[in-house]
C-alpha cells in the first residue's frame, strides 16, 4: 500500500485543509505526562487573586 492511500484509509475525517507538514509527533508528550492542575476562579474570586503565585501563597496559608 502506498503512504497517500494509507492517509486517506486511516483518517476519513483529516480534511485536505488540515495541513500537518513540519508538525513533530509527542512533541508535547513529556510535558503533558508530568500532568497540570488547572483551576478556573469565580470572576469574584479572581479580582481577589489576581496572579498565580497570590493564590498558591492563600492556599498554603490555608493548608497550614
Amino acid at each position: 500500500m502506498s503512504e497517500s492511500s494509507t492517509k486517506a484509509d486511516d483518517d476519513e475525517d483529516m480534511l485536505p485543509e488540515y495541513d500537518l507538514t513540519g508538525g513533530v509527533r509527542g512533541k508535547y508528550a513529556e510535558r503533558y505526562a508530568r500532568g497540570t492542575n488547572v483551576v478556573l476562579l469565580d470572576p469574584d474570586v479572581a479580582e481577589k487573586f489576581p496572579t498565580s503565585a497570590a493564590v498558591n501563597e492563600a492556599l498554603r496559608r490555608l493548608a497550614r
